[in-house]
């Protein structure tokens, strides 16, 4: 594979580390938790939603070998050197002037595959909704591959709009966590890949909080210092698992009842003016000016403002937070399916998945990658945040799976408290 557009080591490119800080990426949903895991267990996490990976989900929430096959277009990749690749914003290491993504461009070379690279995934709901018209009528939606978050992968699987992936096309699969390999809502990883995962926590300013730490979702919603400077994520799942979670219920088994418990903590904190509204990715501009003081955040945004300021701080709350997982699917009628699936091998490169990580921030699923990582920075490849230590994952928790009509009945009481 041609390096010749890696980046430098940190210490040999003072702008390194400042660049690390480009990117800030919108996250999603929880994933597993569970005490004492390795760091390769943690990664386990990451889709099983808290069940036994090899027992098909109830309810629909999981796939199955009753699962619907996509419809397969003919593939053109032989003859049509492309593959399109929609993901989230700001998700891929890219150069110091923005203009380029070095390793999409050693893609391109060392394959002749260009790759039509499109940020136009802003939130899995939003992007759902895009699709789904095109996918329900049987059309190409134009994409080849994109990353979508483990619930929504399960959704997909289960209305057969993603394929099967080729492994013959991706050897470089024999990369992922032993522990990946098996997830509850795809066994043997059929239909997916991961691309990254992560936390969702508490992100803070100290500035804006007067050098308080924040660690406690109890503190963020009601401590009156930081009344009207606060923001929770548009997630539910993220949102209401660290509110599950702080009252000492287990996001993998909660009840009605629980959930209801948690919306009311959520309500009386917006009613009483804690809370300066819900967002996605945006608040971290807020927290970077200090317009927010504190805030439910992604692990990697947060790593990411770090660089610039160190006023800006994360906790990982004691009484437990969510981790998640984004995955590569390739979409029913696909144009360029062989093309996509080479794309994914050359990501499993754990030399490729460290610069990918050393820019994004997130925990790479690709074994070696955290070895390459700390060749890039140290520093990087010891953070916690990217490379987990057990204490870490001990408190780490998923969201449980739901069946269809738990997702619309608890993203409808959620959301009327958003919009509300």
């Amino acid at each position: 594979m041609n390096n010749s557009n890696r980046q430098p080591a940190a210490s040999d490119n003072l702008a390194f580390r400042a660049a690390l800080a480009r990117g800030l990426v919108s996250r999603r949903s929880a994933m597993m938790g569970a005490a004492g895991l390795s760091a390769a267990a943690f990664l386990a996490a990451c889709g099983s939603e808290g069940r036994n990976p090899t027992t098909p989900a109830t309810g629909g929430t999981g796939a199955t070998s009753a699962a619907p096959t996509a419809k397969a277009a003919q593939d053109l990749s032989d003859t049509e050197k492309i593959v399109n690749w929609s993901n989230w914003t700001e998700y891929i290491d890219v150069t110091d002037d923005g203009k380029s993504r070095p390793t999409i461009d050693a893609f391109t070379k060392e394959t002749g595959i260009k790759v039509n690279y499109t940020e136009d995934y802003l939130d899995n709901d939003e992007f759902y909704a895009k699709v789904r018209p095109l996918l329900e009528g049987g059309q190409d939606t134009g994409r080849d591959v994109w990353c979508s978050t483990d619930w929504l992968v399960a959704r997909l699987i289960r209305q057969g709009y993603v394929q099967k992936l080729d492994l013959a096309n991706i050897p470089n699969a024999g990369n992922l966590e032993d522990s990946l390999k098996n997830v509850e809502f795809d066994p043997g990883r059929v239909y997916s890949l991961p691309w990254q995962s992560g936390f969702a926590g508490i992100g803070y300013n100290l500035k804006a909080t007067g050098g308080k730490k924040i660690e406690s979702i109890t503190q963020l919603l009601t401590d009156p210092a930081l009344k009207g400077k606060v923001t929770l994520l548009t997630e539910m799942r993220d949102t209401v698992g660290l509110v599950l979670l702080e009252q000492g219920k287990d996001p993998a088994k909660f009840t009605d009842a629980d959930f209801d418990a948690a919306l009311e903590m959520i309500q009386q904190a917006k009613d009483s003016g804690q809370i300066l509204k819900f967002t996605g990715n945006e608040y971290t501009d807020g927290l970077a000016k200090g317009d927010i003081a504190a805030c439910v955040a992604w692990t990697g945004d947060v790593v990411q403002l770090q660089f610039d300021d160190d006023n800006i701080q994360y906790a990982l709350p004691q009484k437990g937070f969510t981790i998640w997982s984004d995955n590569f699917v390739i979409p029913a009628m696909a144009q360029h399916k062989k093309n996509a699936e080479l794309l994914i091998n050359y990501y499993y490169d754990p030399k490729v998945m460290a610069e990918v990580a050393a820019w994004v921030n997130y925990i790479p699923p690709v074994k070696g990658a955290r070895d390459e990582l700390v060749k890039i920075d140290a520093e990087l490849g010891e953070n916690p945040l990217i490379a987990p230590t057990p204490d870490v994952l001990s408190r780490a928790h998923v969201f449980r799976g739901l069946t269809p009509d738990e997702e619309t009945k608890y993203n409808r009481a959620f959301q009327s408290i958003v919009t509300g």
